[in-house]
């Protein structure tokens, strides 16, 4: 007991400077990490004041706490006396070791910043991208959330989405519904396209310009077939679609226009 009395009171500067350091050391921990969360708020908020998608907000948001929170671990590490230089050269030997180890999550985060950067699409834009189709909800660093227009969420490794096409249906204002309507052989074709014309005509959310084209596009083996392609607003896509196709066949009812079923016709021959 007396010697340890003794140790202490002959290194009691030594054990001073030591509890100082740790002290100052945790003091830039927790400080650190405050300025940390507070400079990815700043950066959060300038985006939202410059009106920036808020998935490109968050995600650079998210890049600057981890730069500034890993700059003040090594500002503390260095406080209590630990060598950063070659600290930083074992966290970059590991760094490799597991990098090879996960090389398709570094792919994911090289498309995450390829995302941002091209912007292919942004939060709530209705895309196909990663053989996905849905609402754009969330950029993240390795992935993407999309929603489904049922309303699930599937998540998008960033790497399938850069590594393919992207089909953007929001990007532009207008876009074309595309139809094709057969009827019979037997059909009066001015007739069917008098009547396919009225129906469009009828259609107070189709656009003036582009004007919409009705035309015969193919002659099929049951049918004649139209092709029918009105402009609309891309909001309006779905309802009109959904409306002109239930539209489309009460016409040609009630024109005694029928659309007819795929059919083959047989031919037997008898041998004397």
């Amino acid at each position: 007991m007396d010697s340890m009395i003794t140790w202490l009171n002959e290194n009691s500067d030594l054990i001073l400077g030591y509890a100082i350091q740790i002290v100052i050391a945790l003091v830039i921990f927790l400080l650190g990490g405050r300025i940390a969360k507070f400079c990815s708020r700043l950066t959060q908020k300038a985006f939202d004041k410059k009106k920036v998608d808020v998935a490109v907000g968050a995600f650079v948001a998210s890049i600057v706490y981890a730069i500034v929170f890993a700059a003040t671990i090594l500002m503390a590490l260095s406080q209590v006396g630990i060598e950063t230089t070659s600290f930083v050269a074992i966290l970059g030997a590991a760094g490799l070791a597991v990098g090879l180890a996960l090389q398709g999550s570094l792919s994911n985060f090289a498309s995450g910043v390829l995302i941002i950067l091209l912007r292919p699409f942004k939060s709530g834009d209705f895309v196909e991208a990663g053989g996905k189709a849905g609402t754009v909800k969330k950029i993240e660093i390795f992935s993407t959330e999309l929603r489904t227009p049922d309303n699930k969420v599937i998540i998008v490794p960033n790497s399938g989405i850069m590594s393919g096409a992207i089909v953007n249906y929001s990007r532009e204002s207008t876009r074309r519904i595309d139809l094709v309507i057969g009827v019979g052989y037997d059909a009066d074709l001015r007739k069917a396209k008098e009547v396919l014309t009225s129906v469009l005509d009828a259609e107070t959310r189709l656009l003036k310009d582009p004007a919409y084209t009705v035309a015969v596009s193919e002659l099929a083996d049951s049918s004649v077939n139209f092709v029918v392609r009105p402009w609309v607003n891309s909001a309006d896509y779905w309802p009109t679609y959904f409306s002109l196709m239930e539209n489309i066949k009460i016409a040609l009812d009630d024109a005694n226009i029928a659309i007819p079923f795929p059919q083959m016709d047989v031919h037997l021959h008898k041998e004397s």
